[in-house]
């Protein structure tokens, strides 16, 4: 889950860890409201102990997304491993994010 939130002045760093599935999906909901709070940032989503996503962890991702969008902030994922980059590639989020 979300772990390690930094909030600076224009910038936000959220370590993701463990495994996003259905049955976590609602605790990472949660989880998400300070960077939700925080749409007008630089959000960085740090990857690095990130297992495993599930299609509804990657809408929470959208979710997240979204209010960057609407508040003028923007989504940063880095350190993805090779099975989930497979999946934002599949499902298309390769593109609707920075990934570095």
């Amino acid at each position: 889950m979300i772990q390690n939130i930094n909030i600076e002045a224009t910038k936000l760093t959220a370590t993701i860890s463990g495994r996003i599935d259905t049955a976590a999906a609602a605790q990472f909901a949660q989880d998400m409201q300070p960077l939700i709070k925080n749409a007008d940032k630089e959000i960085t989503l740090v990857c690095n102990e990130l297992e495993f996503i599930s299609s509804s962890g990657l809408r929470h991702l959208l979710t997240l997304r979204k209010a960057t969008m609407a508040m003028g902030g923007k989504v940063i994922i880095s350190g993805l491993n090779a099975d989930i980059m497979q999946v934002f590639i599949i499902t298309g989020f390769k593109s609707l994010f920075e990934i570095i």
